[in-house]
């Protein structure tokens, strides 16, 4: 008599994909999915570009908090090294062709002193023998007469010494300005730092304006204490209208007065600079050379510089 079996456990169910039940699509190895769950998603690359570049940004703001708070809390800026010039002056002196006798030195008064009794003699006893005359040469254009004109000094103008045989930056230097309104001139004049200014007539001392595009800005000084480089016009042009509306603009009395323009040490050691580079550029490698150089204020980095667009030179005395 055969007993009844009992019935089998079912067995576990396979897992199954959705490739294993569909039959257009071949079945997906184990290596498939391990490959697709560990691939990078597009949003995985964009946060982790946007987090390696926040953390190039921050650190790069901490080395130039470190730089600043090393340095002082101050912005370290080259200075350029002053070009210097020491042109000769003949301070009051007339102006001509020689020089002015200078005092004797001690080794020379012995020789100034009243001959003796016997010297004079011997002086007058030699002159009845033997006359001579002598002529000393004059590099002048003065007409010779009886009474002479004098021969003047042959130092370019300016504070009395000696120097090098050079034109001076006043004298040739030139500056131009491109500006087709009032404004636009006012704001070149801001940029380099010029300072407008006054000087003569009834009117004692100095006055100065600054702060031309805006709100203007004066202020009263003594010429005697004032060592910068300064232009006026020679001859009468638009800009020179500008100038005598600035200043009237900023309250200062024109009557009878001489309009000046005075340029920052900063400004000046900087034309200077370009003028030596353009004249090296031409062959000529010092300023001792130049007679004439022209500048121009043009448009550069969201601001004005000043570029050289002629340059003359001296004729070397032995060509003359």
């Amino acid at each position: 008599m055969s007993m009844p079996q009992a019935p089998s456990p079912p067995r576990p169910a396979k897992p199954s994909t959705a490739a294993a039940s569909d039959p257009a699509l071949p079945a997906a190895g184990p290596k498939q999915v391990v490959r697709q769950e560990l691939k990078v998603s597009r949003f995985d690359q964009v946060s982790s570009f946007l987090l390696a570049f926040a953390m190039f940004i921050g650190i790069l703001v901490g080395l130039l908090f470190l730089l600043w708070v090393t340095s002082g809390g101050k912005v370290v800026t080259e200075v350029m090294p002053p070009i210097a010039e020491n042109p000769a002056g003949r301070g009051e002196n007339a102006e001509g062709f020689e020089r002015d006798f200078e005092p004797p030195g001690a080794e020379e008064v012995e020789d100034l002193l009243e001959p003796t009794m016997e010297e004079t003699l011997t002086a007058v006893t030699d002159a009845v023998s033997t006359v001579a005359a002598s002529l000393d040469s004059v590099d002048s254009n003065a007409t010779a007469t009886t009474q002479g004109s004098g021969a003047g000094d042959s130092r370019q103008a300016g504070p009395e010494g000696e120097g090098d045989d050079i034109v001076p930056r006043f004298e040739r230097w030139k500056l131009k300005f491109a500006a087709k309104n009032l404004v636009a001139y006012a704001t070149q004049l801001d940029y380099y730092g010029i300072e407008l200014a006054a000087i003569g007539g009834q009117i004692q001392g100095v006055d100065y304006a600054k702060n031309l595009a805006a709100a203007p800005q004066t202020r009263r000084g003594e010429s005697e204490t004032e060592k910068r480089l300064y232009f006026m016009w020679t001859v009468a042009g638009p800009l020179m209208q500008y100038d005598r509306q600035l200043l009237q603009k900023a309250g200062i009395p024109l009557n009878g007065r001489q309009m000046l323009k005075f340029v920052p040490p900063e400004l000046e050691n900087r034309l200077a600079a370009a003028e030596l580079e353009y004249a090296r550029g031409q062959g000529h490698q010092s300023v001792t050379e130049i007679a004439q150089t022209v500048f121009e204020s043009q448009p550069a980095d969201g601001g004005y510089t000043f570029v050289v667009i002629e340059q003359r030179y001296r004729v070397p005395k032995t060509q003359k």
